[in-house]
């Protein structure tokens, strides 16, 4: 048990310290940004976390297609489902970010518009599954469609809104990154900040994908 336990404790020891470092570090006087890159700690993270967990899906949709196996459906479509929820939690941080920024909490930017088509085809792939009751058919389509929806959020969230150049969003359409403005001190919070969101992801998965085997055992 304690052997299986240090990578959880570690995620949740990252998590709590860059939440309170957080806060509490000092950050460089960014033009316009200013005191709100603090939520470089929260928002990036979500991203990142969203990434590994779609990520994740790809790998198993392949291997479930390469292979028919279902323990790898339920990886594939466990990490969608995470995937999504980190990516709300990422939209709203953003909002939040680009309405002290921005003033407005959305704008008509390609970033955020990207980030809004990605997040409805991961959605549209949750519609999916729950229109298919048969599980072969459904893990099938499910893993095609998923490759498909992974390859529209590397359209909509790293090529595109790079090369526009009407973007307001930091790193994207000439504007400087906030990633640069890192100093050491913000990267010693920032860096632990999105590994303890990911291992706490995995551990999530962990969870959901043993409920899923036992409820389908007793199915």
């Amino acid at each position: 048990m304690i052997k299986g336990l240090w990578w959880k404790l570690t995620g949740l020891g990252l998590i709590l310290f860059s939440i309170i470092a957080g806060q509490l570090v000092g950050v460089p006087d960014l033009p316009v940004i200013r005191e709100t890159i603090r939520n470089l700690f929260y928002h990036v993270p979500m991203w990142f976390t969203m990434f590994a967990m779609f990520g994740t899906s790809l790998v198993y949709s392949i291997k479930y297609l390469s292979g028919n196996k279902l323990k790898n459906d339920i990886m594939a479509s466990e990490s969608v489902y995470n995937g999504i929820f980190f990516g709300i939690l990422g939209l709203i941080t953003g909002m939040v970010w680009a309405k002290s920024t921005w003033g407005d909490f959305w704008t008509n930017d390609p970033q955020l518009n990207g980030a809004a088509v990605s997040m409805m085809a991961y959605l549209a792939y949750a519609i999916l599954r729950s229109s298919i009751d048969e599980k072969a058919m459904r893990a099938r389509i499910s893993a095609v469609y998923n490759i498909f929806a992974f390859m529209l959020l590397v359209i909509f969230l790293g090529v595109l809104p790079r090369l526009a150049d009407s973007s307001l969003h930091p790193g994207k359409g000439g504007n400087s990154s906030t990633m640069e403005g890192l100093d050491l001190t913000m990267r010693l919070v920032f860096y632990p900040a999105a590994i303890g969101w990911i291992i706490i992801s995995y551990w999530i998965l962990q969870i959901r994908t043993r409920k899923r085997r036992l409820l389908q055992s007793v199915n």
